[in-house]
């Protein structure tokens, strides 16, 4: 499902026009993303979570040419998957 479908699916289940789908999809997309880059989480019980991870510095080595090259530390946003989330998937 892309976003257009999401977008779709949204205004049928919530009787909504396709425009508030939209903003209220944006909505949603913006409040994670500026909550994640300012370092908090959030959590949709049942749903799953939305966390900011960190991964530390280390050394990784080119294949093409075999030399050592220092990978930067970095944020990485990360999904946890709630149980009713998990046990919907799983039947």
């Amino acid at each position: 499902m892309n976003k257009a479908q999401l977008i779709e699916y949204m205004a049928e289940q919530a009787e909504l026009t396709k425009q508030e789908a939209a903003r209220a999809l944006d909505a949603f997309l913006s409040a994670v993303t500026v909550t994640l880059a300012r370092g908090g989480d959030v959590t949709l019980v049942g749903f799953g979570s939305f966390q900011v991870d960190e991964r530390a510095a280390r050394k990784g080595r080119n294949p093409r040419t075999g030399t050592v090259v220092e990978i930067a530390a970095a944020k990485i946003p990360k999904f946890r998957p709630g149980k009713a989330l998990k046990d919907a998937v799983n039947g």
